[in-house]
């Protein structure tokens, strides 16, 4: 017989109620990589406090009884374990949560073992190993499917809350039918996370303002390197390069885009030389401590013309208006009005235009809350809360057909206000090596 389901008292978690320190009205930190010992940068234990508290706030007012997930990202949120970017699209690590309990967390091989040793904030028989279908590769008929299953729901009857239905974000199909054949009731786990996950605490805010400060830097490289003869690739390999030797744990993508291919936005790179008055784009997606970065900037190379300069304003006016509406209680439907309707920049609906005039959340995953824009955001507005931290970005072609400005700043929502933590110059179009 299951147990009787012990009640849970809802966790009030907030950015100044989890660090009572945190001062809205003092600079954000972007302090060195070390921990040192004589002033307080990011606390870990205190930031793996507040996101376990916030997912346990989430489960406590979802009515499930638990949550199962996938993702790496809510792997890492729930339970500040990481394996690194190969475990990323493996679908071989697992973690489960109750109201009533602390993380479970099956991994790779020794990697379970490894956590006993290094990450005592969880309980020891808490880290297993485990594996499934590596993507299929290992058939459902080897039972590792259902094995896996049965464990868990050993573990809801153990912790009381069998009878309740358990919330998943991704799974590979044959895990999700085990699942319900060993008589597990299955719902949504993905929105109570991203309801966790919107509100960022002081250490998050630190370490988001610290990756960005790390872009910084790559754009004041990107803009010497920026000269006729130079390759897309040999941009992207610099961008690279000089991120991870400043720390970054993964650089997720980087896209350049020059000359031709500015319009429409490809989303991805080449080996184009870049040429004299090319108009230059570039968003450089990466992450320190797992915090992410989304980060636009547009160059001239040598010079520009009317049109390229024309689409630049257009591109900034759009997101000046944006920032300028961004503070707590707006709602997301009122800043998308600030964007230029698909049709303005040549598209034929919201769906085509998509992602070029929108702003999206950024934490551990690049894909956040809140996601505005006028495809989404006029049918299910939200508040906006201080706290959240989110990318605004803006597109505009230019008349000549060929060129574009893309620009993009990262934003916390502030009591007071937007404040930009993407610090590289962006309010008029910047001129490479200016001839």
């Amino acid at each position: 017989m299951a147990k009787k389901r012990r009640p849970v008292e809802p966790h009030r978690v907030t950015p100044d109620a989890v660090d009572p320190r945190y001062a809205w009205d003092r600079p954000l930190q972007a302090p060195g990589h070390m921990q040192v010992d004589f002033e307080e940068r990011v606390d870990f234990r205190r930031l793996h406090a507040y996101r376990l508290g916030r997912v346990r706030q989430a489960l406590a007012g979802s009515g499930l009884g638990a949550l199962l997930v996938f993702d790496q990202h809510n792997i890492r949120y729930i339970s500040s374990t990481v394996i690194g970017e190969w475990a990323r699209d493996k679908l071989t690590r697992w973690c489960l949560l109750t109201g009533n309990g602390e993380p479970w967390v099956w991994d790779f091989g020794s990697a379970a073992r490894h956590h006993r040793l290094y990450a005592p904030w969880l309980p020891p028989k808490h880290s297993l190993a485990g594996l499934v279908g590596l993507r299929g590769a290992v058939s459902p008929k080897a039972g590792l499917f259902t094995q896996a299953a049965r464990e868990i729901k050993a573990i809801l009857g153990d912790e009381g809350v069998v009878d309740m239905p358990v919330g998943i974000d991704v799974v590979e199909p044959p895990f999700l039918f085990a699942l319900q054949e060993a008589g597990v009731r299955v719902s949504d786990g993905q929105q109570v996370m991203l309801e966790a996950r919107a509100l960022k605490s002081a250490d998050e805010l630190a370490l988001l303002n610290m990756a960005a400060a790390m872009v910084d830097g790559v754009y004041q490289d990107i803009a010497e390197a920026l000269r006729p003869g130079v390759r897309e690739n040999e941009i992207v390999a610099l961008a690279t390069q000089r991120l991870y030797g400043m720390g970054s744990d993964c650089v997720e993508a980087i896209n350049a885009i020059s000359g031709e291919r500015c319009s429409p936005h490809p989303h991805n790179f080449t080996d184009r030389l870049v040429r004299p008055g090319d108009q230059a784009f570039f968003d450089i997606i990466q992450s320190f401590v797992g915090y992410r970065t989304c980060y636009y900037r547009t160059f001239n190379v040598g010079r520009a013309t009317a049109a390229q300069v024309g689409a630049y304003k257009k591109a900034r006016e759009w997101m000046d208006e944006a920032i300028a509406l961004i503070k707590p209680g707006v709602t997301t439907d009122r800043i998308a009005r600030a964007f230029p309707k698909a049709q303005e920049i040549g598209f034929e609906s919201e769906m085509a235009a998509f992602g070029l005039n929108f702003c999206h959340g950024l934490g551990l995953g690049l894909h956040e809350r809140p996601i505005i824009s006028r495809l989404n955001s006029f049918d299910d507005p939200m508040d906006l809360q201080a706290g959240m931290v989110f990318a605004v970005e803006t597109y505009c072609p230019a008349t000549d057909g060929v060129s574009a400005a893309r620009i993009e700043e990262e934003v916390v929502v502030t009591p007071k206000g937007a404040q930009v933590i993407t610090l590289f110059p962006a309010e008029e179009l910047p001129i490479a090596n200016r001839y």
